[in-house]
């Protein structure tokens, strides 16, 4: 096992920085965890020293009232500016490292005739919760383990000093085994979390947009636009069928390879005159209804359908729909002179609380259309 892959405990940089927020999230729900039981901590030992029971003097109350007070504020952090320290969580970690074994230090300097303690509960604490790199967080925890020392020699006396040196070497050793131990389970399960959500928007994927065009099928579309719907009275929307016209002789006279490419096309050309964004399919349907997305699905065959949004008025829309068509008339291919395709679109009221009764409306301007000549738009009846 190489240097690098020691050092993100077993794992490479680009399979690190995958679990990356992961990572931010577990560091920062701990800090928290360990955080509260400090301030705890420090409140019920400054009681303590207050009331001179337990072997707690009141000479201590400055010491406790200063860590209670920054560990507090900490806190106070924590909770109201999270967004921010879950960014920096590894700033946030190593604020906690410093305020806890600094605390861990000059708890065991008050102590001068006792080993300590506190100070190695506290790294076998961190060395388990916070995950960072192997390298920073061994040179860290060895950085402190030695401060810790000098100050145990230069404060106790020397029969005690050596036993915390003996404490210390022992722990510390097994501190960095366990904790590159751990945090590597613990990458494990951030792995093979990220390789099940993968596979789920994958899945989620599939059963969502058609194969052919990339487009929303017809399930899915229906669901998110009655979403939308139920989510959006107030909004000015228009639901627009689709269909192309002489698709079927495309088919017979040029093949069905060049009628696949032919639908596949549309579906490109409506995705570009709407703008709409499918770069994260997995994630579509939730950015639709916040962003007020455009959609477009494909009912079967040749037969499209598309809810446009972020339109004003009915003349807006018909221009919308005249720069698709336009789009689509443009087309060539090889025996192919443009893809013609008929429309039929009407608005949504405020009494649609399904797509159902629209897609009724719009089916019956789409045939509006096609008896008037195809290759043109009509709205239904209710809408003129």
């Amino acid at each position: 096992m190489n240097q690098r892959s020691i050092n993100y405990y077993g794992y490479g940089k680009d399979t690190y920085e995958e679990c990356r927020e992961l990572i931010r999230t577990t560091n920062w729900i701990h800090v928290l965890v360990i955080n509260s039981w400090f301030v705890a901590n420090n409140l019920m030992y400054l009681i303590f020293s207050v009331l001179g029971v337990f072997g707690v003097d009141k000479s201590r109350i400055p010491f406790f009232v200063s860590f209670l007070i920054l560990s507090a504020l900490f806190e106070f952090c924590l909770l109201f500016f999270r967004q921010k320290l879950e960014t920096y969580s590894i700033l946030t970690i190593y604020i906690s490292i410093v305020l806890l074994l600094t605390y861990g230090i000059m708890k065991s300097i008050s102590q001068p005739y006792l080993a300590a303690v506190i100070f190695l509960v506290l790294l076998a604490a961190i060395s388990l919760s916070y995950i960072d790199c192997m390298l920073r967080m061994g040179l860290v925890l060895t950085g402190y383990g030695i401060v810790f020392l000098l100050s145990s020699f230069s404060q106790k006396a020397i029969s005690i000093a050596y036993s915390d040196s003996y404490n210390i070497a022992t722990v510390l050793i097994l501190t960095l085994i366990l904790h590159y131990m751990f945090q590597h389970t613990r990458m494990t399960q951030f792995v093979l979390y990220q390789n099940n959500l993968r596979i789920q928007r994958e899945l989620e994927v599939k059963s969502s947009f058609d194969a052919l065009t990339s487009l929303l099928n017809r399930g899915r579309f229906f669901a998110i636009a009655e979403d939308i719907m139920q989510n959006s009275k107030e909004e000015y929307i228009a639901i627009c069928l689709l269909d192309l016209d002489g698709f079927k002789q495309v088919n017979d006279k040029l093949g069905h390879q060049m009628g696949d490419k032919v639908i596949q096309t549309a579906g490109e050309t409506i995705v570009n005159t709407l703008g709409i964004d499918f770069s994260e399919r997995w994630s579509f349907a939730a950015k639709a209804l916040k962003e007020r997305y455009s959609l477009a699905g494909r009912l079967g065959g040749d037969e499209f359908i598309i809810m446009l949004r972020n339109m004003k008025n009915k003349e807006e829309i018909t221009g919308k729909l005249e720069e698709l068509l336009h789009n689509l008339n443009s087309v060539r291919f090889e025996g192919l002179d443009g893809i013609h395709a008929s429309f039929g679109v009407t608005i949504l009221s405020s009494s649609d609380y399904t797509l159902d009764s629209a897609y009724t409306r719009a089916d019956e301007a789409l045939y509006r259309s096609k008896k008037a000549g195809k290759n043109q738009i009509h709205f239904s009846m209710e809408n003129n």
